[in-house]
């Protein structure tokens, strides 16, 4: 197992913990492969239905590991590393293709690609007072990893471009009253009261349902609305003849949990 990405599973809720908290749990390759490898595995996972994602300690991710950063600014990164690399490497959005619900506990700092990432999650829960920022245009870089595709939608643009282009520090109240993040929660309350979420999900929730909501979400950003209705038309005529619609409405009525089967099943 990982030491930078540890994983625990139960009731149905995978949480993976960035674990680099000496250093604000700083990116770095080796994470990025680790955390990545791990969705991988949840997504596979039938007993998996939710993931919550957090980091070790006082911060959430504090933006890319310095040392990193100064190795590709000075080239003493080895052109046939770079290269593999960057020919291994997967797209930060990666998290968008996991068919299951991906929840980002903000515990603290959050900046650079540990926003990104958070952002590529499907909720966020901050705690209050936790500071975010886009950094990029502070460090002389640009809108980087999908950020200039996801903020705009989530903010609009012109919070966007005001977050970028400034790199100015949020916290999570002024980050929920921009729709950056959906919950703020006392500090010692936010894991708990993230994973109870979680475990909502898991109880009453169809994980074929959630898969589909979530692709049809992320797809109809680029889709027009006569393209999106009519598939998700096609989607529901479809939902009419599955097992989870049946079980669904029977523990409506049989006033009882639903036994939604596993994704895939």
């Amino acid at each position: 197992m990982s030491e930078v990405v540890q994983m625990q599973a139960r009731d149905g809720v995978a949480l993976l913990t960035l674990n680099r908290p000496d250093r604000l749990n700083a990116w770095t390759a080796e994470m990025e492969h680790a955390y990545f490898a791990m969705l991988e595995q949840c997504a596979a996972d039938d007993e998996v239905r939710v993931i919550v994602v957090t980091g070790a300690g006082r911060g959430f991710c504090a933006g890319a590991d310095m040392h990193e950063l100064q190795a590709i600014g000075d080239g003493t990164h080895a052109a046939s590393a770079d290269a593999r690399e960057t020919r291994e490497r997967r797209a930060q959005t990666f998290p968008l293709s996991i068919p299951k619900p991906i929840i980002a506990a903000i515990n603290g700092a959050c900046a650079g690609i540990g926003l990104v990432q958070a952002l590529m999650c499907d909720l966020r829960f901050a705690a209050a007072g936790a500071k975010l920022t886009t950094a990029f245009a502070r460090r002389g870089l640009v809108a980087e990893h999908g950020i200039s595709w996801m903020l705009p939608r989530l903010i609009g643009p012109a919070r966007a471009l005001d977050l970028l282009l400034s790199g100015r520090v949020v916290l999570a109240e002024e980050a929920q009253e921009l729709g950056l993040v959906n919950r703020v929660l006392a500090p010692e309350a936010l894991l708990e009261t993230t994973l109870d979420y979680a475990r909502e999900l898991v109880v009453n929730c169809s994980p074929a349902s959630m898969a589909t909501m979530k692709r049809q979400v992320y797809a109809a950003l680029d889709q027009a609305l006569p393209d999106a209705l009519a598939e998700a038309n096609g989607l529901m005529l479809q939902s009419f003849t599955a097992p989870d619609f049946v079980e669904g409405v029977a523990s409506f009525v049989e006033r009882r949990d639903p036994r939604f089967a596993a994704l895939g099943a």
